[in-house]
C-alpha cells in the first residue's frame, strides 16, 4: 500500500515543477516582448523624424516654388513671404520667454 500523503506530495512536487516551468517559459515570453516593443519603439522613433525631414523638405521645396516667381504670383510670392516673416516672429517672441 501506498501511503495516501505521499501521493499528495508527488503530485504536489509535479504540479510545482509545472508552474516554475510555466513562470520560465512566462519569464522568457516576457523578455521577448519587451525586446520586440523596444525594436518598435525605436522603428517608430526613426518613422516619425524621417517623417519630420520630408515635411521639412516639401516645405523647402514649396517654398521655392513660389519663390520662382512666375509671371503672375508676385502677389502669391509676397503673402509667402509675409508668412514666413510671421513664423520667424513668432519663433522669436517663444525665444524671449
Amino acid at each position: 500500500m501506498v501511503d495516501p500523503n505521499t501521493e499528495l506530495v508527488v503530485e504536489l512536487g509535479t504540479r510545482v515543477d509545472r508552474l516554475v516551468q510555466l513562470y520560465r517559459d512566462t519569464k522568457r515570453e516576457n523578455e521577448m516582448l519587451k525586446n520586440e516593443v523596444s525594436q518598435l519603439t525605436s522603428q517608430l522613433k526613426n518613422a516619425v523624424n524621417t517623417k519630420t525631414n520630408l515635411e521639412e523638405q516639401l516645405g523647402h521645396t514649396k517654398m521655392a516654388k513660389v519663390l520662382e516667381n512666375a509671371p503672375g504670383d508676385v502677389q502669391q510670392t509676397k503673402n509667402r513671404i509675409n508668412q514666413i516673416v510671421r513664423e520667424i516672429d513668432k519663433c522669436i517672441a517663444l525665444l524671449n520667454r
